[in-house]
């Protein structure tokens, strides 16, 4: 029984944060304040009475989560943080200004911040994460509470984040719609049709809960029932005003993204009673349990052993080594996207079902569901087929704003898939996941590297991509062979070499194949392996110049744009991160797919796109004759 005083308490503190969220904005004279006020009353008894957080330790086990999908409201998230004694008061007037923490969209430099958002319609897909590792592999009682906004739902994520809450049950999972009619140009698709948006989420099997979202006692009852919902999530869908408080603002068109002016703020204050002070007492989680350990790891590492010599896809080996890393590492999980048959993510799965998630065909949820996974420490691996991985690139791009530590596996990369055709071929993929801040990119050519890179991911800070090829490939290093990121093999070198030639996954090995052939002209090559494409090997590159004479041929299964071609020049560029380099001007031809590419065989298609033997040797020969000075 919600009583008066509970009322006025919450009352107090749902003014409290529509004050503070109008004085953050305008002494930023930027920001969200009427998205913000919208949802107060929702946030006040959240924090008063459901949440469970110790905001001195704030990554205890046993804390509730609490993810803000739409990140734009975040002086409300900030407010809150205040409100709970964690900011002060001098902090949150230092919104959206340079160097604040207080940034215009929630970041994981704060704490008690998860995930960054601000990207509409991922917090809820990355909620799916947190609440999979609570319930499957934490096995501990803490709730996840994710307060999306109406616009929003539009995005096609956030039914994907429905579909699949629903298929893994996660009744620790409460999504709490802002339904406040305004978007950011003009009424929302639904407008204030909470039915409909009830109705949708019941069609996917949610618990859907409908109340006036600035009603105290319906907002109560409504967290209530949902904390007593076992068997599936809880929607609660909530209707509410956009600038809720200020009549000027209420409900009108035209202020999303504006502050009030410092007189328009002032006359707003006093219409909502003026500044509050109060800090309150978040209850903290009743148990201090550990997270589950799910089966038995007494193994120590090993890793699969290939024999040089024999052929096997680097995508079998990824599979393969994923499962024994799973033998010595319980904190490994993997999740795919439909296709582990393909990117042999099956042989995790069989062996460890426990830590294995099926995503289906929904490489958006994918991504966001390792993101959440790795909030709770997790190691999360996610693969597909890498021109699928496109579909979530803002997810990626989102991750690493977050600072995530995920790990994805692309395969079926580059016209080498043969028969498939263009649309499964990445051929894309090295530049876009090169661009993500601060990522590191892999492409292993045979079984012993791939099992060490794979390895060697685990621990490797950020967004990790690995590319690996479908068509089998001969061993070329023996067991014992070491490969750090950062690093690269130079696989065939005299002191006599002409120039270097630069390949990676399959056309290392055509790079092999042309170094034969040369050799019994009577020309000698470098061969370099740049299986860590991000960080590339500079020193190796630059050593490589000086012997060299400064020629390059780069050669890859990608198009021309920002892929191993482009890695390699940026290693000449010189900058905060790159040596200077002093040597023979560098003279650089790039082989790589100019052509859309079709069907057939994987071999037939390397010719075609020349980027093949063949065409290496013809770029090596046309390079010597080449006169000094003349343009590459």
């Amino acid at each position: 029984m919600t009583t008066q005083a509970q009322l006025h308490q919450w009352h107090e503190l749902a003014q409290q944060l529509r004050v503070d969220s109008i004085r953050a904005t305008t002494a930023a004279d930027s920001g969200h304040p009427t998205s913000s006020m919208s949802a107060a009353d929702l946030m006040a008894v959240l924090l008063s009475k459901y949440f469970r957080c110790d905001f001195s330790n704030p990554h205890s086990p046993n804390n509730d989560h609490f993810i803000l999908s739409k990140g734009h409201a975040s002086p409300l998230l900030y407010s809150m943080f205040k409100a709970v004694g964690v900011v002060s008061d001098e902090e949150l007037l230092s919104l959206r200004k340079f160097g604040s923490r207080m940034q215009g969209h929630p970041v994981p430099i704060l704490p008690w911040v998860d995930v960054a958002t601000g990207s509409l319609g991922q917090g809820l897909p990355m909620g799916v994460g947190v609440a999979l590792a609570g319930k499957y592999l934490d096995k501990l009682p803490y709730g996840i509470w994710v307060l999306l906004g109406d616009s929003e739902t539009a995005e096609g994520s956030v039914w994907e984040a429905f579909e699949h809450a629903s298929h893994y049950n996660l009744n620790n999972l409460t999504a709490i719609i802002d339904v406040n009619r305004l978007g950011q140009r003009g009424q929302t698709q639904l407008g204030w049709n909470t039915q409909a948006y009830a109705a949708r989420a019941r069609s996917f099997g949610w618990h859907a809960i409908e109340i006036d979202g600035h009603n105290l006692t319906q907002i109560d009852q409504a967290y209530g029932e949902a904390t007593t919902i076992d068997d599936r999530p809880t929607v609660i869908v909530a209707r509410t005003e956009k600038g809720k408080g200020v009549a000027s603002l209420e409900d009108i068109g035209g202020w999303h993204g504006k502050a009030l002016k410092p007189d328009q703020a002032q006359e707003a204050i006093a219409e909502l009673g003026g500044e509050r002070h109060i800090t309150i007492q978040v209850q903290k989680p009743e148990g201090q349990d550990q997270p589950a350990v799910t089966g038995s790891f007494a193994q120590s590492l090993q890793l699969p052993i290939y024999q040089e010599g024999e052929s096997i896809a680097t995508r079998k080996v990824y599979g393969e080594a994923l499962k024994a890393l799973g033998a010595a590492r319980p904190d490994i999980v993997v999740l795919d996207g439909e296709v582990s048959n393909s990117t042999y993510a099956v042989d995790f799965a069989e062996a460890y079902p426990e830590r294995y998630f099926e995503m289906f065909i929904a490489e958006q949820q994918m991504v966001a569901a390792a993101v959440g996974l790795q909030v709770r420490q997790y190691k999360p691996f996610a693969s597909s087929f890498a021109a699928f991985l496109s579909r979530a690139y803002d997810f990626v791009r989102m991750a690493a704003i977050s600072r995530a530590n995920i790990k994805l596996v692309g395969s079926h990369a580059g016209v080498s898939i043969g028969e498939d055709g263009p649309s499964q071929m990445a051929l894309e993929d090295l530049a876009s996941l090169r661009a993500v801040w601060s990522s590191t990119v892999l492409y292993p050519c045979d079984g012993n590297q791939t099992a060490k890179l794979v390895s060697e991911m685990v621990d490797c800070d950020g967004i990790v991509y690995m590319r690996t090829t479908r068509m089998k490939t001969p061993v070329i290093y023996g067991a014992d062979e070491q490969f750090p990121i950062g690093g690269s093999k130079v696989v065939r070198s005299s002191d006599r070499d002409q120039m270097t030639v630069i390949g990676a996954g399959v056309t290392l090995h055509e790079a092999l194949k042309a170094y034969d052939r040369l050799k019994s002209e009577g020309i000698t090559v470098r061969v370099i392996d740049t299986y860590s494409v991000k960080p590339i090997d500079v020193q190796t590159l630059h050593q490589a110049a000086h012997d060299t004479d400064g020629k390059f041929i780069v050669v890859e299964d990608h198009w021309s744009e920002g892929g191993l071609g482009a890695a390699v020049l940026d290693a000449f560029t010189g900058n905060d991160t790159v040596p200077t380099y002093n040597g023979p001007a560098l003279r650089l031809v790039k082989l790589a797919v100019l052509d859309m590419p079709g069907s057939g065989e994987p071999e037939e298609l390397l010719h075609a796109a020349k980027i093949d033997a063949d065409a290496i040797v013809e770029a090596v020969i046309s390079l010597i004759r080449q006169p000094i000075g003349a343009a590459a």
